[in-house]
């Protein structure tokens, strides 16, 4: 489905870019040869291109959730379906910042409730969890949840790999990556 509005043209181009890239470095470079998973990580990237994505775990209340910490203990508050994702929210979290921004992931965890907290061990951990609690319409299948934990450190290794290559695009073009 295309869309004629500006946000989605540039939905569509992030997709592209995000597939081809996550594709690349997964399967050509790393030898990963599990679409699912990395259909799962670049659907995952270009979800998280929107702060408003990264940071789109909230209380009943609407208070937004930053602290890994915080989304643990509204996991345990949550139920069935609910509980998977923020579970599942977690993992994509910790992923993401430890894959793709270690340095951030770093400031993130300096001295607030997080400090105490391995990401990589959240991360896999609630992956799995996620893996195993009852799922919604529109979650991610089992098997790749737990794909998930099993390759934490692969996918994290190749996140980072996957910024290098962005980075080098970034670097050899004069266009600029993100529109807008």
């Amino acid at each position: 489905m295309t869309s004629n509005s500006p946000r989605g043209a540039r939905s569509e181009v992030l997709q592209r870019f995000f597939s081809g890239l996550t594709e690349y470095t997964f399967a050509s470079r790393l030898g990963v040869a599990d679409p699912p998973l990395i259909d799962y990580l670049a659907a995952m990237l270009v979800n998280f291109v929107r702060t408003d994505a990264v940071y789109g775990l909230r209380t009943p209340t609407g208070e937004r959730l930053s602290q890994v910490a915080d989304m643990l203990a509204e996991a345990q508050a949550r139920q069935g379906s609910a509980r998977r994702r923020v579970h599942r929210h977690i993992g994509d979290f910790t992923l993401f910042w430890t894959g793709l921004y270690p340095e951030i992931a770093e400031r993130l965890r300096k001295d607030r409730k997080d400090s105490l907290i391995n990401y990589q061990a959240q991360g896999k951990r609630n992956y799995l969890i996620a893996s195993r609690l009852p799922a919604g319409q529109q979650s991610a299948p089992d098997a790749v949840l737990e794909r998930l934990s099993n390759q934490f450190d692969l996918c994290v290794y190749g996140l980072g790999e996957l910024r290098k290559h962005w980075e080098e695009r970034e670097g050899n073009n004069d266009t600029p990556l993100l529109l807008g």
